[in-house]
């Protein structure tokens, strides 16, 4: 990373996507650690963090990790806002990890959705971006660095026409952006934006979430690994389509954190990392599958005046209000 912190190129997520329980996540999550990955990426807003904490200090007790071996993520929820450090101290609490190796913004705003509610979900107090907003926010986040809470300072689901009006203003630059990329929403100008600015991209969601939650789901969503160049890669290699998609998004440069309770399925997305690339061809293949697929649409953040989800995403070039 920029701030010469090292991090793995594969993750594991924890985000449920309202579809197993967090005991489901927690068992998952003590199976990848002792598979090899140690890089976590977790939420307060996941439900989950203080039953994926006794996975951690198992691991600890019995020697299989130490705290300094493991990269933990985690991220401020929009209803904590105003109050980031309290946030940030029940993670640590929750986790029992000290400190956060990196401390996002999960969102940009502080509009709030309450847990499993459905698409048409409105909180009548959400609001559009604010750069103000935003900066007391990141500057929360800085003062916790400062002490030592945190190593390092993470955004997520932003845009360029945001990240122009905040990043001049930030005295610690953000390392990373978790932003949704998978073959079918490559969002490769934000991407190339990132790497100029020094920030590495994270990639979630980077098979297409098949599982994610209900309300993300809309009849025009496309299915990355049912694509027939997808496919086709995928049997010339002899592996499913999904650890394609893995294999093209870290050839790429990313950062990828895919979630699996499935033994098999974790066990070789890590491997897929480590073994087999794709050829050059595959790659630019790849590349011409984009095709504006955005799954997580936001639509449960959207605020009183409002047109639709695109309103969220600046896609004219500049901050919708």
């Amino acid at each position: 990373l920029a701030n010469g912190m090292v991090v793995p190129t594969m993750g594991m997520g924890t985000f449920g996507s309202d579809r197993f329980t967090p005991e489901e996540v927690s068992t998952a999550v003590a199976g990848a650690l002792r598979s090899g990955y140690r890089l976590f990426d977790c939420a307060s807003v996941y439900g989950n963090e203080d039953l994926i904490v006794k996975v951690f200090t198992d691991a600890f007790s019995e020697g299989v990790v130490k705290r300094e071996d493991l990269f933990i993520m985690t991220k401020v929820w929009n209803d904590m806002h105003r109050d980031v450090r309290k946030s940030c101290l029940k993670s640590i609490a929750d986790l029992k990890c000290d400190y956060i190796d990196i401390y996002y913004i999960h969102w940009p705003f502080p509009n709030y959705h309450a847990p499993f509610c459905s698409v048409d979900a409105r909180n009548p107090d959400s609001k559009p971006f604010s750069v103000e907003e935003f900066l007391d926010t990141y500057r929360q986040i800085e003062e916790l660095v400062d002490e030592g809470l945190v190593k390092a300072i993470g955004i997520s689901n932003m845009t360029i026409p945001k990240l122009d009006a905040v990043l001049d203003k930030l005295r610690i630059p953000p390392v990373v952006h978790e932003m949704e990329i998978h073959p079918c929403f490559q969002q490769q100008e934000l991407f190339d934006y990132c790497v100029a600015h020094h920030i590495q991209p994270v990639g979630f969601m980077p098979v297409g979430s098949p599982q994610r939650p209900e309300r993300d789901i809309m009849p025009e969503d496309v299915a990355d690994i049912e694509q027939p160049e997808m496919i086709a890669i995928a049997k010339a290699h002899n592996i499913h389509p999904a650890v394609v998609a893995l294999k093209w998004a870290v050839q790429r440069g990313e950062i990828v954190i895919p979630f699996s309770t499935k033994e098999k399925n974790y066990i070789s997305n890590l491997k897929s990392t480590m073994e087999d690339p794709l050829t050059e061809t595959e790659m630019k293949t790849i590349s011409t599958l984009e095709k504006g697929n955005r799954l997580v649409k936001g639509h449960v953040f959207l605020w009183e005046g409002a047109k639709d989800w695109h309103d969220l995403w600046d896609e004219d070039g500049f901050i919708v209000k």
